[in-house]
């Protein structure tokens, strides 16, 4: 019986701790917001590769944005596919009708080249890139019209090797679109923005990944990275073991979230948890802080709702609260309601717990298991 209530108390103190995490997220949170934009002095020609799997919600919308952008030099958009069946050929088509002078190409290629499907996608499409400069994104962001002029101002310097984006989420499907969205704007935006300002973070994101051709065919090419899940975080690791960084610009863009129900939500996210406590087991670790309020619930409960535990409660209620206003306001979206982020919060750190457990993920249709190096293998 002692050693429940030690547990509690031991708890409710985790739980100061992640409410004092959230108040410092949001003020990190505002200094990038507040961080200067790098002006572009070039405008160098530009071809996004854009892998698509589906007709994904708001996958149209999306991929226009890419085509409204402010950008005074030449840009080819390559769209690929894997089956020519895809009913996602039919949205690339309407674009390209829609645009008829843009240089748009599409690439329908069977052909797999690892356990990474996307990864192989690229690799099919590569041959089609005419430009040096490379931007990959994946088929469900949607970008704002000056997108192209950030990325690639940030990529200018010398010690830039890449550029990346961070995102918010945007809810376009059932109940799991929506828990997907608040973990993204109110738990992994904070964590980057926190593990950036720390030191702690090198982010590599499939939502924004920019770098010069030569550069990509140092680190090996695609095929490099065609047996990775994380195939972004091991292409940001490839550039940053060259010697380079991998700069972010004061920018988010727009992830669309399509998982319909919570059995879809639970296989992301439990897919990315296993992933991450392979990839980054101390970071995997350390995020346990940052459930605060279930670690309050379960303070409250195991030492049977002292004044202590229910203080500890309802400040990190009041710092959740806290983190998502400044989200909200600084990056301009909205996640979800208030009174679902609890919820959210408490089936994540149920998810976590799940991680620290097996090694298999779904993933399109697939089970793979995630080795110790990142790399898939059938499960």
């Amino acid at each position: 019986m002692v050693f429940i209530i030690v547990l509690g108390r031991l708890m409710a103190v985790l739980a100061f701790c992640g409410a004092a995490y959230a108040v410092m997220a949001a003020v990190y949170a505002g200094r990038f917001a507040r961080s200067p934009a790098k002006a572009a002095s070039v405008y160098p020609p530009v071809t996004i590769l854009k892998p698509l799997h589906g007709d994904e919600p708001r996958l149209e919308a999306n991929l226009e944005s890419f085509f409204a952008q402010n950008y005074p030099a030449p840009v080819q958009i390559v769209f690929g596919v894997q089956d020519a069946g895809d009913p996602a050929i039919g949205v690339a088509n309407r674009l390209r009708a829609r645009h008829p002078h843009a240089d748009v190409s599409l690439v329908i290629d069977a052909r797999r080249h690892g356990a990474n499907a996307k990864v192989s996608n690229l690799m099919n499409m590569y041959g089609a890139a005419r430009h040096d400069l490379l931007i990959l994104s994946d088929a469900d962001i949607g970008v704002p019209s000056d997108y192209l002029a950030k990325v690639t101002a940030a990529l200018e310097p010398k010690e830039a090797g890449a550029v990346t984006c961070l995102y918010t989420g945007v809810a376009a499907g059932g109940s799991g679109s929506r828990f997907t969205a608040l973990g993204i704007d109110y738990h992994f935006l904070p964590n980057v923005l926190t593990g950036l300002a720390l030191g702690l973070a090198e982010p590599c994101f499939g939502s924004t990944i920019a770098l010069r051709r030569a550069l990509l065919e140092e680190i090996g090419g695609f095929g490099a990275f065609a047996s990775y899940l994380a195939d972004d975080y091991e292409i940001g690791r490839a550039v940053r073991a060259k010697g380079y960084q991998v700069a972010i610009p004061n920018l988010a863009v727009r992830h669309t979230c399509s998982e319909r129900g919570i059995g879809d939500w639970l296989a992301h996210e439990l897919r990315w948890a296993r992933t991450l406590r392979v990839v980054a087991p101390s970071g995997h670790a350390g995020s346990v802080i940052t459930y605060a309020i279930p670690l309050a619930l379960l303070g409250a409960i195991l030492s049977g709702f002292t004044l202590f535990s229910l203080a500890a409660l309802a400040t990190s209620l009041a710092a959740r609260a806290v983190l998502k206003w400044r989200i909200d306001k600084i990056f301009g979206g909205e996640g979800g309601p208030l009174w679902l982020l609890p919820v959210r919060d408490v089936l994540s750190f149920g998810v976590f717990l799940a991680s620290l457990f097996g090694g298999s993920v779904e993933w399109q249709g697939e089970r793979l298991r995630v080795k110790q190096d990142g790399a898939l293998s059938k499960s």
